[in-house]
């Protein structure tokens, strides 16, 4: 055993591990490496025995610092309390966690929370570590204090829904959402708007009319927060009707709830609704901000408008005194990209007062892409710090569909030395509230041989039709047969193949991408559509595509 100041480091640590002790100094392994725990001078040991007394002395000196967030203190009391054998009291370590935590000092409170067996911590606090660690990611603590808890509140329950939301685990937020309600606990305001928020990214239609009716039957206050986030709701579930119900119903003065409902209309191609939108504003007198204009070209790039879209860049800047930012450069120049004016894209990247970021050499990238202009391809290209897999994709697109196979040979090779992999495109469908995920040749779903048969089916069908597979597409060293093979079984063929297995004739079909929609499956929808008269709706990463009879409701502009 090792004896420090005539006392012993207590064999009953089941943290101690965790530390490494001398004489004068304690150095406890976080999670960012080693950290020092140095104690003050002017504290003898001699001070504090580990008795009930002093557990007592450092469980106020704690408070105190605690309610003071003084951390120096703190962290010195630590060294005393591991160099005294007092880590067997939970309420020590938990107020050691509390003070780490409200002073951000996360890798410290980390391995206290990690390995300690049991502890007390107060609702306050708990709800505080959870709200922390949700916020940097780190979503395993946050559930394993979550489960600890003896007893939780709607802050604790909201601080989990909105912490999985913020992360991007949508589905656990609602799954969590649902054994709230099982609880005893019931969901305020906030609550709802996490969860709006997760069905809306999601697209779950399903689960997006069951919330919003638990939110009628609860009586809930329709506030703008709550009314713009039913609208976005709506909006990326494909229902932009009920999105304007919402907005007609609830209108309110403030603006979000007006940009919801732009940004709604922009998202489905309709740009002369939201322009319409828009001029309601100012005859209501309700001032827009820079998100109502980030809407409005956003909608007038998603159809072409070019005049339009210059025509409210300029009222932004001269009449309403909004100076334009990197989002509003980003969508003109996507504007004038998608109409293949792409000079003057590329001129006003140059007239800009600030430096354009990743995003708008991106927009010019994709836009050279539609257009073929591998010259201004290889400028946006090299203008990118950091390529993506995107990047690459589409600069060797540019190469192919002007057949410069060299260049494509050239983007091939640098992926290979880089080891750089395509981004995997995911899809999901919906039904009877379940969410079926589906990768490009995915075998892992229980019912891939029916699917997969009747995908083929379709592709024969489509074939008759006169579709051709774009095979240039295709980013392999393959041949015509193999490239196609890998077009068939892109993800939202398959989320489409399972819609058309397990649903009823005549009812829509609503899939979800997390990628752009390739021109491939784009103009296979369409004709999918056609011989089976069916209504598809899909999402994918920038607007939503709706084919009937043969046509997308874009215009095959996107």
């Amino acid at each position: 055993m090792l004896r420090l100041a005539g006392n012993r480091l207590s064999s009953s640590l089941p943290w101690r591990s965790n530390y490494k002790a001398t004489a004068n100094n304690i150095t406890m392994m976080s999670s960012d490496g080693p950290v020092n725990i140095t104690p003050n001078s002017t504290l003898s040991p001699e001070q504090f025995r580990c008795s009930n007394t002093d557990h007592q002395i450092l469980f106020h000196v704690l408070e105190a610092c605690k309610l003071s967030s003084n951390f120096q203190t703190a962290i010195e009391i630590h060294a005393r309390i591991i160099k005294l054998g007092c880590g067997a009291y939970p309420s020590l370590i938990s107020l050691l966690i509390s003070i780490y935590v409200s002073c951000d000092r996360l890798n410290l409170a980390r391995p206290l929370l990690n390995e300690i067996p049991s502890w007390d911590l107060d609702l306050i606090s708990a709800n505080l570590i959870i709200a922390r660690f949700m916020k940097i990611g780190d979503i395993d603590i946050a559930k394993r204090v979550f489960h600890k808890m003896p007893a939780r509140d709607v802050v604790s329950w909201n601080s989990m829904i909105g912490g999985c939301v913020k992360n991007a685990r949508f589905q656990e937020a609602l799954s969590i959402f649902r054994k709230m309600l099982s609880s005893n606990v019931e969901p305020d305001g906030f609550t709802f708007a996490s969860v709006i928020t997760g069905c809306a990214r999601l697209g779950a239609l399903d689960h997006a009319k069951w919330v919003h009716g638990l939110m009628i039957e609860k009586r809930i206050e329709l506030n703008y927060i709550l009314c713009s986030a039913l609208i976005d709701m709506y909006s990326k579930c494909g229902r932009i009707e009920n999105a304007k119900e919402v907005f007609d119903s609830g209108r309110s003065n403030h603006v979000s709830v007006w940009n919801a409902m732009i940004n709604g209309l922009a998202i489905h191609g309709l740009a002369l609704d939201a322009i319409a939108i828009f001029s309601l504003m100012e005859v209501e007198n309700i001032s827009p901000d820079s998100i109502t204009f980030v809407g409005v070209l956003t909608a007038c790039s998603h159809c072409g408008l070019v005049e339009q879209g210059h025509k409210h860049f300029d009222l932004m800047r001269r009449h309403y005194l909004i100076q334009p930012q990197l989002e509003h450069y980003g969508t003109m120049v996507d504007l004038l990209g998608r109409a293949g004016r792409l000079e003057e894209a590329y001129a006003l990247i140059k007239e800009m007062p600030m430096e354009p970021d990743v995003v708008i050499w991106r927009a010019l990238l994709s836009s050279c892409r539609t257009h073929k202009n591998s010259k201004l391809g290889e400028i946006a290209i090299t203008k990118i710090s950091h390529l993506n897999s995107g990047d690459y994709v589409l600069m060797s697109n540019i190469y192919c569909s002007i057949r410069k196979w060299d260049g494509a040979e050239i983007v091939r090779d640098m992926m290979k030395k880089k080891g750089v992999r395509k981004n995997s495109g995911r899809s999901w469908i919906e039904l009877a509230g379940v969410i079926h995920q589906f990768k490009a040749g995915d075998l892992s779903h229980p019912e891939t041989e029916p699917m997969y048969k009747l995908l083929e089916g379709l592709i024969r069908r489509t074939k008759l039709e006169g579709f051709m597979p774009l095979t240039e597409l295709v980013l392999m060293d393959v041949s015509d047969e193999e490239k196609e093979g890998n077009l068939n079984y892109h993800s939202e063929k398959l989320a489409l193949a399972y819609g058309v297995l397990k649903m009823s004739p005549g009812i829509e079909i609503r899939i979800s991408k997390n990628l752009r929609t390739c021109p491939d499956c784009h103009c296979w929808m369409e004709i999918v559509s056609r011989v089976l008269n069916r209504v598809i709706i899909v999402r994918d990463r920038i607007r939503f595509h709706r084919f009937e009879g043969g046509l997308c409701s874009c215009g095959n502009y996107w």
